[in-house]
């Protein structure tokens, strides 16, 4: 005698999907900010806004004022003494600059502040009253279009003296780091 076995086939299986999944979108990233608890890490070339982040990520005042020692370069020197001296005037324009973006300016910029900041005395009253303003401003925008766009960003914001709106650095934290700066009586 023989048995067969007997298949049931359950009703309660669905077949299998036809469709296909939608693709997910991708999330757009907004910029990165800049938290207290971020560490970064600095070289002795880095750019900077990235000088400038290392020291707003820091929590205490002495490691802050320990990473300007770290950079005491005239170039550093120069941007704080631009944004925080009152006696310094730009005579470029308050406001946004209109610099065309250059698409590999972020990978491969052909400056950077190091290189340039010999030049910043023509963009201030008295540095060079010769030149005509809008030989001025097409220097600065020229300037601007072959820096990373971080660079550029940090000198437009010391050209309108608010350095602070973004990087939280104070002149009181600026004079502790660099006694040597006298403030006052540049133009």
């Amino acid at each position: 005698m023989t048995t067969t076995k007997k298949t049931t086939t359950s009703s309660s299986r669905k077949p299998p999907s036809t469709t296909t999944k939608k693709p997910v979108a991708k999330k757009t990233t907004t910029p990165k900010i800049i938290k207290p608890a971020e560490k970064i890490e600095l070289s002795p070339s880095s750019y900077v806004h990235e000088i400038f982040a290392a020291v707003v990520a820091e929590r205490t005042k002495d490691k802050k004022i320990g990473i300007l020692q770290q950079y005491n370069e005239n170039f550093i020197k120069s941007l704080l003494i631009w944004n925080f001296d009152p006696s310094i005037q730009s005579v470029l324009p308050e406001g946004d600059v209109p610099i065309q973006s250059k698409e590999d300016a972020e990978k491969n910029p052909s400056s950077n502040i190091r290189k340039e900041w010999s030049k910043f005395f023509n963009f201030v009253k008295g540095g060079n009253d010769a030149m005509n303003k809008l030989r001025k401003e097409t220097m600065f925008i020229n300037m601007l279009e072959s820096f990373h766009p971080g660079e550029a960003e940090v000198l437009c914001l010391v050209k309108d003296k608010k350095l602070q709106t973004k990087y939280n650095i104070t002149k009181e934290l600026v004079s502790e780091a660099y006694p040597d700066i006298q403030w006052g009586n540049r133009s």
